[in-house]
């Protein structure tokens, strides 16, 4: 069997939902030897959310859960938390998106570990951060991404801002949490030091903001949301075929433009020396999305795709997942992976990015709460009798 990139590595995941477990599923898709804690009993409320199969299990969980070893620990007592301190002295990495101060006040934090295991990489997720003078707020998802500004771009002007429906500020600060701990086992193999990372759901998403923030310092401006366009990028828009269906074109290069205005008909613009550049396009965008939108409002969207993609023009559909699905290129492409669950064959996303020489892969879907704390906690040096008396007493 191939090996894999972080084959090796052994993360210790202790936080819930999912920003701390993205990045977890991330790290051991890639090989990574990813302990989830838990509490006893229900586990990860991820497990019961959403659509859930016969067994009252999330399908959700079968793919968030993949390729983690359960091991649970009741982090309320002090023989529980010893149980995840005595796994923290051998990992490479912890993940945790607890509010900022719970992991020190259980005596768990970066200082309390350091000393034994220095060449830890301690991974923190939260809303807003390890400092600052919000640092203790509660940051769930829906409140930081209107925090970083993301929410303010999102929907048409003068009404109310939209969310996508995604838990979109969890994912995106999760994937930057796995780069975070990359770097770190990077710079470790030099420092052979370990480090803290901190990631702040707001953060994440401001990090989309890259472009926002000069154009407001340089020239004060406050890009502000735009529907289906792109301020100051033209034509670049979602526009309505024959048959009810929308297709998106990003003609906004300027050969593009020529193509895509000779195609629907329109030399005029085509060949208009105003229009040439995107700067003077932007300036007629309402006179442009009118003549394209024109043209499609008679062509069915298939019409549409064929003409547009004969001149090389970008141009395509809006899928569902059911389109998804369905479609040759994801399924030439690996996007979806088959695993099995008590309730038969279950597909679950591929994850990226796609490596040649040591790509990842699911090895097996999110399985029972603590279904391997006894072999873990046994190699890691735990005896029988005490797994016995611990479950007993309801600390793991």
């Amino acid at each position: 069997m191939t090996t894999q990139a972080l084959q090796g590595v052994r993360v210790l995941e202790v936080g819930q939902l999912l920003a701390g477990p993205f990045a977890g599923t991330i790290l051991g898709y890639f090989g990574a030897d990813v302990i989830k804690i838990e509490p006893p009993g229900n586990g990860d409320p991820i497990r019961n959310w959403r659509l859930l199969d016969k067994d009252g299990t999330g399908y959700w969980w079968r793919s968030l859960g993949r390729n983690k070893k359960s091991v649970t620990a009741n982090l309320r007592t002090e023989q529980g938390r010893e149980v995840l301190r005595r796994l923290m002295l051998t990992a490479d990495v912890v993940i945790e998106n607890f509010k900022p101060g719970t992991m020190e006040k259980w005596g768990l934090g970066p200082e309390d570990i350091k000393p034994h295991n220095p060449q830890l990489i301690y991974t923190r997720i939260s809303g807003y951060g390890q400092s600052g003078p919000y640092s203790s707020k509660p940051g769930y998802a829906s409140v930081t991404e209107a925090f970083s500004g993301f929410r303010f771009l999102n929907g048409f002007p003068e009404d109310v801002p939209v969310r996508p429906n995604l838990s979109l500020g969890d994912s995106v600060a999760g994937v930057h949490a796995a780069l975070g701990i990359l770097l770190a086992l990077l710079a470790r193999k030099d420092s052979q030091q370990g480090q803290v990372i901190d990631v702040a759901l707001y953060e994440a998403m401001f990090n989309l903001m890259e472009g926002v923030v000069p154009e407001y310092d340089g020239a004060g401006a406050i890009r502000e949301p735009a529907g289906s366009t792109l301020t100051g990028i033209v034509p670049t828009n979602t526009y309505l075929c024959r048959d009810g269906k929308h297709v998106v074109i990003g003609g906004n290069g300027d050969s593009i433009y020529v193509r895509l205005m000779t195609a629907i008909g329109r030399e005029d613009l085509a060949n208009d020396p105003d229009l040439g550049s995107n700067a003077g396009r932007v300036e007629q965008q309402q006179l442009i999305d009118a003549a394209i939108g024109g043209w499609t409002s008679a062509h069915n969207s298939a019409e549409v795709i064929a003409i547009l993609e004969g001149v090389d023009v970008p141009v395509g559909p809006i899928y569902s997942i059911a389109d998804a699905f369905d479609d040759p290129h994801y399924q030439a492409r690996g996007m979806f992976e088959e695993v099995d669950t008590p309730n038969g064959k279950l597909k679950v996303p591929a994850i990226l990015p796609k490596l040649s020489l040591t790509p990842g892969r699911t090895t097996w879907a999110g399985g029972a709460v603590g279904s391997h704390t006894d072999e873990v906690l046994l190699s890691a040096g735990f005896d029988k009798e005490t797994l016995a008396a611990l479950r007993d007493r309801g600390d793991i």
